[in-house]
């Protein structure tokens, strides 16, 4: 049996908000509807009633026409990392850029693939447009061009940074004046908290070689698998003709589609204020406990606090002596396009109860000061 009883690892949207009661009078909505259609494969596209839904979702968010029949249904927005790269890759060993530190799902999927992954350093503004000119230019000179490069634009995994808009124009620029596709994963974009919502890189550019990624796992909930990809031809049937798995999950789709009929915004109204409040109490429970050793990000959305800890601490130590005491979370090594064993680490909030927050963080410090073979007081000031 598990000894955890502070899980700060896994990046999920609080129980208590899931519509049960919403979820279930759609369930039977959809299956009354559409039993013919569910008897059915789904085809490459998916569920149409799924993706008016998101195509709305999406103009609603970013204020420009999203036309549904550019959107593809996958099973999860993970299906749409691999189904993206997988277009663009031509053999073993082609490069991509992505930043230093990155969702392990996708550095995973990447490290399957054998893409030579090349990490862009980050700022608190998120991937540094410098330092992928300076990747590309070197590709170019090379010939040997970065086949996509891979951004997190909003509300960043690991690090909760959003980029802003005079960034994401000029990331856009480089991908033009090099010919390289951007794969944009906005899966948190509804997760918001505060402060101006950001653009899609879609809605600044009608660039085909811009690839949108999204989901469903972190406003409503990851059992449900559905994620999409928004991509325009000629690029579209490039991932089309990539498919072979005759659709996504149509029930779950059905479902969806009647339970947002009227839009994402009555949910997210009930599930981000939740989040809000216990972001807020991870924030104050770190400073009052490591506020003298340790800095961290100040997300305005999305479910993760990225921690920059001490050199000194001996993070093997850390992590065994926090798993002993009930405390999980993941070490900034799982993040690290290259593995690095580096002196960070990322804490999730959103499922844990408002007592684990309060009670866990305590914990985890005495752990980290347990941890460290020094008395030094703090030698930096920011998390770069």
């Amino acid at each position: 049996m598990s000894k955890i009883k502070y899980d700060f690892g896994s990046g999920r949207s609080d129980p208590s908000t899931f519509p049960v009661e919403s979820l279930k009078k759609a369930a039977v909505k959809a299956i009354e509807n559409e039993a013919t259609f569910l008897t059915e494969y789904p085809g490459n596209l998916g569920h149409e009633g799924m993706r008016i839904a998101m195509a709305q979702r999406e103009s609603q968010r970013e204020g420009v026409e999203v036309d549904p029949n550019h959107l593809l249904l996958t099973n999860g927005s993970m299906q749409g990392v691999t189904l993206s790269a997988e277009t663009l890759q031509e053999a073993h060993g082609d490069p991509i850029l992505i930043e230093e530190f990155s969702y392990p799902g996708t550095l995973s999927a990447y490290r399957n693939l054998k893409f030579d992954m090349q990490g862009i350093e980050l700022d608190e503004s998120g991937m540094r447009p410098d330092k992928v000119e300076e990747a590309l230019e070197r590709g170019k000179r090379e010939n040997r061009l970065p086949k996509f490069i891979y951004t997190i634009s909003t509300y960043q995994n690991p690090t909760g940074f959003v980029m802003p808009k005079s960034r994401r124009l000029e990331l856009i620029d480089l991908g033009k004046k090099y010919g390289v596709p951007i794969i944009e994963d906005n899966c948190y974009a509804d997760v918001h908290y505060e402060g101006p919502l950001e653009p899609a890189l879609y809605a600044l550019d009608d660039d085909p070689n811009i690839i949108y990624l999204c989901s469903l796992s972190k406003i409503l909930a990851p059992g449900f698998r559905l994620g999409y990809i928004y991509s325009k031809p000629p690029m579209l049937e490039r991932l089309l003709a990539r498919r072979s798995d005759a659709g996504s999950n149509s029930l779950a789709a059905a479902i969806t589609a009647e339970f947002y009929k009227d839009g994402i915004g009555g949910h997210a109204k009930v599930a981000n204020p939740v989040l809000h409040e216990k972001r807020d109490l991870t924030l104050s429970s770190l400073e009052e406990n490591l506020g003298e050793i340790c800095v961290w990000s100040q997300p305005v959305g999305g479910l993760f606090i990225w921690v920059r800890i001490p050199e000194d601490v001996d993070r093997a130590k850390l992590w065994s002596s926090s798993r002993e005491e009930g405390v999980a979370y993941l070490p900034g090594q799982s993040f690290h396009y290259a593995r690095k064993d580096v002196a960070y680490l990322r804490l999730a909030f959103g499922h844990l109860t408002p007592d684990q927050i309060s009670e866990g963080i305590p914990v985890l410090a005495r752990c980290l000061n347990a941890a460290r073979t020094s008395n030094e007081s703090r030698q930096f000031e920011s998390l770069f």
